[in-house]
């Protein structure tokens, strides 16, 4: 067993609920946000010096006690630090604190680095910056504008700031990788409607200057925009890492996309242990495949050998080019042989595809049918030499029937149907 542990110091879901009482009762040691109308919110400041302190002490014991248990056995893997932060009900800490460092220059740091990495800013980022003349130097509204952007900008740098010596501290006696979790915002939602300042998408940059230490941030899933999230979290800097997302039928179908085309390191459902028959679980299906799979997926993993698909009633198909051939994948109900096939929602369906040599291939999924052609214009027509369907058995294939007649419709395409979880290997011919 492997373990990544959630670090509860300061904050979890922007709140600060998890902190002993002592800390909680003394909020002239540990000072709170406040709102523009000066009430206090259960949230530490990040600009709170004995808050970080504690902070920083309590985890460093935590982290000195993994080193000395576990530094051999390596169990713990990871930490998240903290969890979803982020401001509410307001954009950004109104306390006098807070508005002191408001007025106060925006840091070289963070100027630097948006100049350095200028070209390569997240959009709403650059967006932002240059609406007010792209200025290096003055306080967060001389550089920024007067805005509620601006102010989450703000709270951002000195959240991730925060995290950062955190994230330091902890580091120094045990540097495992260390990651922090955001909670997404929705469309047309105003920042502290949801958490504001978090480790969110377009204010990426904000916080890969402010907390370099961590070594990837990432997003927790209970909205139904899979891809169009992922595709702003995988970065050449920040890989794919899920650590939540909502427990429901259609993970059983992400987890393929996510590690098949986003090269994910992990994909973590919320409350995962919350059902009555775990081993009939969508998911477990998948994860059983994917543990057969593991070493495979390690070895090609990063190198451009492997990709994801995924579909439902919107989303029915999509095109993989991998080692000269390329593959139309649709989801299963397109051929019309179920009786759901006319149904007004499909299952959400998806899975893998690995090319493991010149013409071989391991795909692996449920719901899906591919067809194959060659990229060469001289033998355009890519015919299957051979398809069996298997499994892994202590990290032997162990190959089962060959599916050479009806399962794959007379050599036109490979099919795993919708209902079933599996593995099939396959070799291909141009002519």
């Amino acid at each position: 067993m492997k373990l990544v542990l959630l670090w509860f110091g300061s904050w979890k879901n922007s709140m600060s609920c998890y902190v002993p009482a002592w800390v909680k009762t003394d909020t002239k040691r540990f000072p709170r946000v406040q709102t523009k109308a000066g009430k206090a919110v259960e949230i530490l400041t990040p600009f709170g010096t004995n808050s970080l302190n504690a902070d920083v002490k309590a985890f460093s014991a935590l982290m000195r006690h993994i080193r000395e248990v576990d530094e051999r056995q390596q169990t713990v893997i990871m930490v998240q630090v903290e969890n979803e932060i982020g401001m509410l009900p307001e954009a950004r800490d109104h306390s006098a604190l807070a508005n002191a460092a408001f007025e106060q220059p925006v840091p070289k740091s963070l100027i630097q680095h948006l100049q350095t990495h200028k070209a390569s800013l997240a959009p709403a980022m650059r967006t932002t910056w240059q609406a007010n003349g792209t200025k290096t130097s003055g306080n967060w509204e001389t550089v920024f504008g007067k805005s509620l952007a601006t102010d989450e900008l703000f709270i951002a740098w000195y959240l991730a700031q925060y995290t950062d010596k955190v994230t330091q501290a902890g580091k120094a006696i045990y540097p495992i990788p260390m990651f922090v979790n955001a909670a997404l915002n929705r469309p047309n939602v105003k920042p502290g409607d949801y958490p504001s300042g978090g480790p969110l998408p377009h204010i990426i940059d904000i916080w890969k200057a402010g907390a370099p230490t961590l070594d990837f941030l990432s997003p927790d899933f209970y909205n139904p925009d899979f891809k169009y999230w992922n595709d702003l979290y995988t970065r050449p800097d920040n890989p794919l890492f899920i650590p939540e997302i909502r427990f429901e039928p259609s993970d059983a179908a992400k987890v393929f996309y996510a590690i098949g085309h986003y090269q994910g390191m992990g994909f973590s459902p919320f409350s995962i242990e919350s059902t009555d028959k775990p081993a009939d679980d969508p998911i477990a299906k998948s994860y059983n495949v994917l543990a057969q799979l593991s070493s495979t997926i390690l070895e090609h993993q990063g190198k451009g050998v492997m990709n994801g698909v995924l579909f439902d009633r919107k989303a029915t198909s999509d095109t993989v080019r991998l080692g000269g051939y390329t593959f139309i994948c649709k989801h299963d109900y397109t051929l019309g042989w179920s009786p759901k096939a006319k149904d007004e929602e499909w299952p959400m369906t998806g899975g893998l595809i690995i090319q493991t040599g010149p013409d071989e291939f391991t795909i692996a999924g449920s719901g899906i049918v591919i067809t194959c052609f060659s990229d060469r214009p001289q033998t355009p027509n890519a015919g299957i030499l051979q398809l069996d369907e298997g499994t892994y058995v202590d990290g032997n294939w162990k190959p089962g029937r060959r599916m050479n007649g009806d399962q794959d419709h007379q050599g036109r395409h490979i099919r795993i149907p919708v209902g079933e979880c599996g593995i099939q290997k396959l070799t291909l011919y141009r002519f």
